[in-house]
């Protein structure tokens, strides 16, 4: 059976409007054509007019909720009238067959949900000490993650899909957790996904490699500063969720990642700069400075969390209520 396929775009800004575009017309280009295309303008009404006077293939809405990833990612949700409800990020670009490959893991009734690879696209280059154990940082598949189909604890949130239903009864996403404008937090998917697998025991969330977008990566995300930002902001993200769902599931992945993944990862780096290679030892450096400021990040979102709660109370009203703690 051939199960109707919703596919929601969230936007916050204009000055992407060209990759908006491109994400939009790789959509129109899928060998599997989705019942509609939702783009959710993020509290930008010029956005909004401008997407339904440019795209009248596209149903544009605004977000109704808070303003941030989570609640325009609810309210295209809200707005989908397919059994699956997939999610492209704006500035991605999805390969031809991105939709066949994953609605067909669907035929499988115990998966809830399927998400797929995130390639790099360096618009001015990967920076030589860019560890590819690190590309979660710009949003992409990164060393470590599976190389065939295999059952995940969350997808990329910019290639992910879900049953309609799955998410209905999950509530959706929850504010507060996840980006707003260019504030690089997230892990609002894996928040999700964590009370999907609760209420949904014997479902499956699947990762499939071979179900690719392209993620462009700008060169304002190619340096230094932020690497670190938004490895801090991970942590910080990383303590939310721990918050609603309880350490034990909000890091069950990270565990394997930082014991095998970035170890081997080090050992690669020093490996190459002995045989020559510089960037090899600034890839190494850059992995054991990643992990200590996402570890310090995560600390400090704890100690904030639990400041907060003892002032105001846990969350309130399935909204996590944002934590004050300094950027880096």
């Amino acid at each position: 059976m051939t199960l109707s396929t919703s596919i929601v775009v969230c936007a916050y800004t204009e000055e992407r409007w060209g990759d908006l575009v491109a994400a939009i017309e790789s959509l129109r280009l899928q060998t599997r054509a989705p019942l509609e295309m939702i783009l959710v303008s993020d509290h930008n009404r010029a956005l909004y007019e401008r997407a339904r006077s440019l795209l009248p293939d596209v149903v544009a809405v605004e977000n109704e909720e808070t303003r941030g990833l989570s609640g325009a990612r609810n309210t295209g949700v809200t707005a989908a009238q397919g059994e699956i409800v997939a999610f492209l990020d704006d500035d991605a670009v999805a390969e031809p067959d991105w939709l066949e490959r994953l609605a067909a893991h669907y035929t499988d009734p115990k998966v809830i949900g399927v998400g797929g690879s995130v390639d790099a696209d360096w618009l001015e280059g990967r920076p030589r000490f860019f560890p590819r154990e690190f590309d979660w940082v710009v949003g992409c598949s990164y060393r470590g993650m599976p190389e065939s189909t295999s059952r995940v604890r969350n997808p990329i949130g910019a290639n992910m899909s879900f049953r309609a239903q799955v998410l209905s009864r999950t509530g959706g996403f929850t504010s507060g957790i996840g980006r707003v404008g260019t504030r690089p937090v997230g892990c609002e998917e894996t928040e999700l996904c964590i009370r999907a697998a609760r209420q949904h025991p014997e479902g499956i969330i699947l990762y499939d490699p071979a179900a690719r977008v392209h993620h462009r990566v700008p060169a304002s995300r190619a340096h230094w500063r932020y690497f670190r930002s938004r490895c801090y902001s991970e942590g910080l993200s990383k303590a939310l969720v721990a918050r609603c769902a309880g350490p034990a599931d909000a890091l069950s992945a990270e565990r394997s990642y930082a014991l095998r993944t970035l170890p081997s990862g080090v050992w690669q780096g020093l490996g190459h700069g002995i045989a020559g290679d510089p960037g090899g030892l600034g890839r190494a450096g850059a992995i054991v400075a990643g992990l200590a400021i996402t570890s310090y990040g995560y600390g400090a979102g704890i100690l904030a969390t639990r400041r907060a709660s003892s002032r105001r109370g846990t969350a309130r009203d399935g909204v996590v209520q944002p934590v004050p703690v300094a950027s880096k």
